[in-house]
């Protein structure tokens, strides 16, 4: 990548800062990646082992099937499905991810006496197989979240270690050979005036102290 800059001494300033700040900056990014790649690890488990625990839930579940179908007029499904899926925000790494805290259900409005005693054990069944459901997605949620950053992390990390901290040093490393270059030929110039004030000096030592010129400078 070409860049363009002045080969002066402010600019050598600006770009010495910024490599400076670039070898603080990236450690930074690193420790980041590594949490990122450690937690996302640990929610990946999680939710592996939520996953299990809610095809257990739905096995569970489905020996209802055909029940369910007798109860004309019994919305069971209704009262099964979360009324709120409440979560709370959770910050990892300077991102937040969602944590859930609590499933609520509406209430399940139907006669005791007028029921089959297995309607009880169906709902609760039911709730607890879309309780276990909510927390797979919350995981998957959060697990999608970190990796979006981690993705994101990466791509910062290679952007500073492979562009922009090279850029940076091969500035410094031109304007430090410009400003170097510049140095030697004022010194190269200043020895000349010097040569030519000596020999005037002794050809007519009068003329070359009235004339003297001032020594250049790098």
């Amino acid at each position: 990548m070409a860049q363009k800059f002045k080969l002066t001494r402010p600019e050598l300033k600006r770009h010495r800062d910024q490599l400076a700040r670039f070898h603080r900056y990236l450690p930074m990014l690193k420790l980041k990646q590594q949490q990122l790649q450690i937690t996302l690890r640990d929610v990946a488990r999680r939710v592996r082992e939520a996953e299990e625990a809610a095809d257990e839930a739905t096995e569970t579940a489905t020996r209802y099937a055909s029940l369910l179908g007798d109860l004309a007029g019994l919305p069971v499904r209704e009262y099964a499905r979360p009324a709120e899926i409440r979560t709370s925000a959770l910050n990892i790494a300077g991102v937040e991810v969602p944590v859930l805290e609590e499933v609520t259900f509406p209430p399940a409005e139907y006669s005791l006496f007028g029921t089959p005693a297995w309607v009880d054990a169906a709902l609760a069944d039911l709730r607890e197989q879309n309780r276990r459901q909510a927390a797979v997605d919350v995981l998957r949620e959060e697990y999608a979240i970190l990796e979006r950053e981690l993705a994101r992390t990466i791509q910062r990390v290679n952007l500073f270690e492979r562009v922009m901290i090279p850029l940076s040093r091969e500035a410094v490393r031109r304007i430090r050979i410009k400003l170097g270059d510049e140095m030697t030929a004022g010194v190269g110039r200043a020895k000349i005036a010097k040569n030519k004030l000596a020999e005037a000096y002794v050809h007519d030592p009068g003329k070359a102290a009235a004339g003297r010129p001032e020594e250049a400078r790098p």
